[in-house]
């Protein structure tokens, strides 16, 4: 039995895309984008964050763009 199923149920997270009825995550929002990222500057996976799989794809691409017209750093100095 693993140790987070003792006694409760994990509560299931919803995509914060979806509620606010994104259809498409635009690179130049660079503070959205930088909630998804660590402090390492990964980006985070779906698990975690909660995304849809939509969004989490879009996300990721909408990561990369921005951070190749250097809004957004590929690592932490």
């Amino acid at each position: 039995m693993a140790r987070r199923d003792r006694g409760r149920k994990p509560k299931k997270r919803v995509c914060s895309f979806c509620v606010d009825k994104v259809r498409f995550i635009d690179y130049k929002d660079a503070g959205r984008l930088r909630r998804y990222i660590t402090e390492r500057g990964k980006i985070l996976p779906r698990r975690i964050s909660g995304n849809c799989a939509r969004h989490q794809r879009q996300l990721t691409v909408a990561i990369k763009r921005a951070r190749n017209v250097a809004l957004m750093p590929f690592t932490v100095e």
